[in-house]
């Protein structure tokens, strides 16, 4: 897995203090920005963070790119509503040899990697072969409705590997840039940052966290598990293990 911060608003917690300076104060718009030292802007926002005063973080943006995940990470990143993705796809871009995700129980064991393996294997065989018995029927269709060959030939591709593609598993390994505000990343940390998310998105998220924590260390202050600075929301179902996944986000760098 691959993550990348690709973009975010420049000087995020700056904007952030501005805001909220503007809904406490009589400053108009031209004096907003004035007086805002790092000093001021940390101590604002520290302010803002711990009363939980979260509105005014939902001005800035910040951009991530993710490579070397699985379809079934995505289906559970896309959840996350307010946000805007762009996702490789199956559709339109032709896996001549899909790359696939081994969790990593399977990962340990060699009879189950094997097995997984050969499966992966096997589903490429019957894309390709689908890809050929779909292409070469709509491009014959396409020639009797008047195409030319190339156009026919062109056309054709992208309809077969559309329909093909269902044969590829959940393990397909997709490629995804996405954008979520502050606010809905600390509500995404929150549930994907826990020990009992699905071990990919949790992966995911934690350096997802690293990365925005480097560039607006004080927003991020308090990002993390829902355990992290409180009791274990998940009640009976909690993982047990609250102290040691506190050391690990107290820690994160």
């Amino acid at each position: 897995m691959k993550v990348e911060l690709i973009q975010y608003t420049p000087e995020p917690e700056k904007v952030v203090a501005a805001a909220a300076k503007l809904c406490y104060s009589k400053v108009g718009v031209d004096e907003i920005m004035e007086g805002l030292t790092d000093e001021k802007t940390s101590k604002f926002l520290n302010m803002l963070m711990e009363l939980g005063h979260t509105s005014t973080i939902e001005h800035v943006n910040f951009t991530f790119a993710a490579e070397g995940v699985s379809r079934v990470l995505t289906h559970q990143l896309v959840r996350h509503r307010i946000a805007s993705y762009s996702q490789q796809s199956q559709r339109y871009v032709k896996l001549d040899q899909f790359e696939y995700i081994i969790p990593p129980s399977i990962e340990k064991i060699p009879q189950a990697k094997k097995m997984f393996i050969e499966t992966m294997e096997e589903d490429q065989k019957k894309y390709n072969k689908l890809v050929e018995i779909l292409q070469k029927q709509h491009y014959e269709s396409l020639l009797q409705s008047g195409k030319t060959e190339k156009e026919a030939k062109r056309v054709s591709e992208k309809m077969a590997i559309e329909d093909s593609r269902y044969v590829f598993p959940n393990a397909c390994e997709t490629k995804i840039v996405f954008t979520m505000n502050a606010r809905t990343l600390l509500n995404f940390f929150h549930h994907r940052c826990c020990e009992r998310a699905q071990w990919e998105i949790r992966e995911l998220s934690t350096q997802m966290l690293k990365l925005v924590r480097k560039v607006a260390p004080t927003l991020f202050k308090y990002a993390g598990p829902g355990c992290l600075y409180k009791a274990c929301p998940e009640g009976n179902m909690s993982c047990g293990k609250s102290d040691e996944v506190r050391e690990k986000f107290h820690t994160l760098s």
